[in-house]
């Protein structure tokens, strides 16, 4: 007998993954220059800057991580963290996009992270550039392993597929597109799978109200009720820690750090655009993060027997309701959170290796068109590194994306942010920044953490900006070029609103 509905959902997923790759064959030919691959010439289109940013941000965790903490831990975890993350997504809108989109242009026109670092500097050694290209690859491939494994776990539970294999299915579709179409097509996709998000989020507790309606009556008096407190731990009944919601707010400091953030930034047409992206980014957030954390809190009725793996709660609350086409386009956004996150982040680290360290570093003549292929090989590097991260199916995605949010966010929020406003900071500061930064989160999360409960951003952001200030203070100001160009990008960012 014909399966209708499953292959309603097949012809779903063949349609979406026919696009993605059609994307990138279609920008391949248009990618003439490392900068076309990299950050597409500076001709974002606004809307496009503000769904590619939130899209590659909220990844897999969005829609597996984020509803299955609710799901587990109520509000008093989830709703922090979500707050955290609005905060933060309107604060690196408001404070940091306009200003890096001015400043890397002015900055001998910088295409990535870390060559904005050597040129807002000064650095003229590139150390700045070499240990950032580290860090950089280092907590990519952990931040890409946690896609690889959402993508794993969505792929087993709707198909039954063996989970390794469907890991792979995941990446190869990711890397494919990455591989060929470079930034635009890699922005375009997200843009897309920004859409599919947000209407997946909204759709399936919908179903779920109506499928509950007049049933679900005994299941909410059931309900624990501190499930729903900000305040009280479900499990214990008692007050949380005022670390619990410090960690959960920490998480806004994390967006000034990420390198698959910033890049859009950098890369939209017009400054001036960045207030009409903004409204448009902060109703995408706020609308994703109060649906997940509502679909998790939803679980708790919907489902009668709890689920053994919470973080595909809303995969199966989106199996229990959904059918055929209309399935497969929902589970399609599951999958688009993934791999949006994914396809910017092996970008970046393309980025890091075939600009920062091999340009920088080893052939400072390559040809556009030998950096833009070893952008491409380096895209298989690490999907390959981040493949044998991902095949333990029981990993947390939402604890590695913890982990990789905040190293990022130790790691080059503070030199970014600091950098931006302070004329005096140089090269030193930056570099003992970016070290004390990465090296205490990492620490941190090895080995007090769990003890502690402080999330290991606090320490490393903590760390980072007293290791700016005092190195900075004791060691030469940044040379007379240096501030010409400061002050230069300060000027332009007064005639620019914001």
């Amino acid at each position: 007998m014909v399966d209708w509905n499953l292959i309603g959902i097949i012809a779903a997923f063949i349609i979406y993954f026919g696009i993605m790759i059609y994307i990138g064959f279609f920008y391949m030919k248009k990618n003439k220059t490392v900068s076309d691959f990299i950050l597409g010439g500076r001709g974002l289109h606004r809307w496009v800057t503000a769904l590619s940013a939130e899209a590659s941000d909220m990844s897999g965790w969005l829609l597996l991580g984020l509803p299955g903490l609710a799901y587990v831990s109520g509000l008093s975890s989830a709703g922090w963290t979500a707050i955290g993350l609005a905060i933060g997504t309107y604060l690196n809108w408001k404070l940091v996009a306009k200003r890096l989109r001015v400043y890397t242009h002015k900055a001998k026109d910088s295409l990535t992270l870390p060559e904005f670092f050597v040129n807002r500097f000064g650095d003229k050694k590139a150390y700045l550039s070499a240990l950032s290209s580290v860090f950089i690859i280092i907590f990519f491939v952990v931040y890409t392993a946690a896609q690889f494994v959402a993508g794993g776990k969505l792929f087993n539970s709707i198909f039954g597929v063996d989970y390794t294999w469907a890991m792979l299915i995941c990446a190869a579709i990711v890397v494919c597109y990455t591989f060929t179409g470079g930034f635009r097509a890699v922005c375009l996709t997200d843009s897309i799978q920004g859409m599919l998000m947000i209407f997946a989020l909204v759709l399936v507790p919908i179903f779920a109200l109506f499928m509950l309606f007049g049933s679900g009556t005994e299941a909410v008096a059931a309900m624990n009720p501190d499930m729903l407190s900000l305040f009280k731990d479900p499990s214990t009944g008692e007050f949380i820690s005022v670390f619990v919601i410090v960690s959960g707010l920490a998480w806004a400091f994390g967006y000034f750090g990420q390198p698959h953030i910033l890049p859009r930034f950098m890369a939209i047409e017009k400054p001036e655009e960045i207030p009409q992206a903004r409204k448009f980014a902060m109703v995408w957030v706020i609308i994703s993060l109060c649906a997940a954390i509502f679909i998790g809190l939803l679980g708790q009725i919907f489902f009668s027997t709890p689920l053994a793996s919470p973080e595909t709660v809303f995969i199966e609350m989106s199996k229990a309701t959904l059918v055929s086409f209309l399935a497969g386009i929902v589970y399609c956004g599951i999958l688009g959170a993934i791999m949006s996150t994914a396809s910017s982040q092996m970008l970046v680290a393309a980025s890091a290796i075939s600009q920062d360290l091999y340009k920088t570093f080893f052939n400072k003549k390559a040809s556009q068109k030998s950096l833009i292929w070893i952008s491409r090989i380096t895209v298989l590097i690490v999907a390959l590194f981040a493949i044998s991260l991902s095949l333990d199916m029981t990993s947390s995605v939402f604890g590695i994306v913890s982990f990789a949010w905040a190293g990022f966010g130790a790691t080059f929020g503070s030199v970014i942010l600091v950098g931006l406003f302070w004329k005096r900071m140089n090269w030193q500061g930056a570099l003992a920044g970016i070290l004390a930064g990465g090296v205490t989160a990492f620490l941190w999360y090895m080995l007090l953490a769990a003890s502690t409960g402080i999330y290991e951003m606090i320490p490393g952001v903590l760390v980072s900006l007293l290791a700016i200030y005092v190195v900075t203070k004791i060691t030469a100001p940044p040379t007379k070029e240096v501030a010409d160009v400061f002050d230069a990008y300060v000027e332009e960012i007064g005639d620019v609103k914001t």
